[in-house]
């Protein structure tokens, strides 16, 4: 797997990655990350057309993952704690 790029923003991480002839695009914060994949061939425009899918209604329902992730596993852990 080769990191092709990041992509700054404030609130996560995000770095673009290629194995297999698919882009792989992960998304961190803090302890938390989400991953998604999509074949080269369904991306027109290489690395500029993938991040042309981030775009404002995308990453807000990722950061709404990760407060979702965040939750889920704070409720977990506090049951045997």
């Amino acid at each position: 797997m080769r990191t092709l790029a990041e992509l700054p923003h404030p609130e996560c991480k995000i770095t673009l990655f290629g194995m297999n002839q698919k882009y792989i695009i992960k998304f961190e914060q803090g302890n938390l990350e989400q991953t998604y994949k999509i074949a080269e061939a369904d991306i027109l425009n290489g690395v500029n057309g993938v991040f042309e899918l981030l775009d404002e209604d995308f990453m807000n329902k990722v950061l709404e993952n990760f407060n979702n992730m965040r939750s889920s596993f704070i409720e977990t852990y506090n049951k045997y704690n």
